[in-house]
């Protein structure tokens, strides 16, 4: 699928396929609640929240949506993701399968804690 080009996360999320949309809708909301002061922008063509550094991203695909929240992020829930197609920093969600909301939100806090009293890096 081509990269989607857009200037705002609302018009990303707009040009993304329909199948997308719905995930993307709700990662975004997740990630809100969880970081509800991080600034949304387009960095790389795609979706990020930033706080002191970039929290997260996310990009839609042809059949999934790719969550980055980085590898020292995933790595304490190895154990939890099975079952999901992870990559070196990233997982992916099917559109065809409902959000796993609350494991999204565990790996997004712990992402976010570990950039506001750690200083951890982006894919660090």
């Amino acid at each position: 699928m081509p990269k989607l080009k857009a200037a705002t996360v609302d018009a990303y999320i707009k040009a993304a396929p329909k199948e997308a949309q719905k995930h993307l809708k709700e990662l975004r909301a997740i990630l809100k609640v969880v970081a509800p002061k991080a600034k949304e922008d387009i960095k790389w063509g795609s979706p990020v929240l930033e706080g002191k550094r970039i929290l997260y991203a996310y990009t839609a695909h042809k059949s999934h949506i790719n969550f980055m929240p980085t590898r020292s992020s995933l790595t304490p829930f190895t154990k939890e993701l099975e079952g999901f197609t992870t990559g070196k920093d990233t997982i992916q969600f099917p559109y065809d399968k409902p959000l796993p909301k609350a494991l999204i939100k565990k790996i997004a806090l712990y992402r976010y804690l570990d950039v506001e009293e750690n200083g951890a890096l982006w894919m660090g």
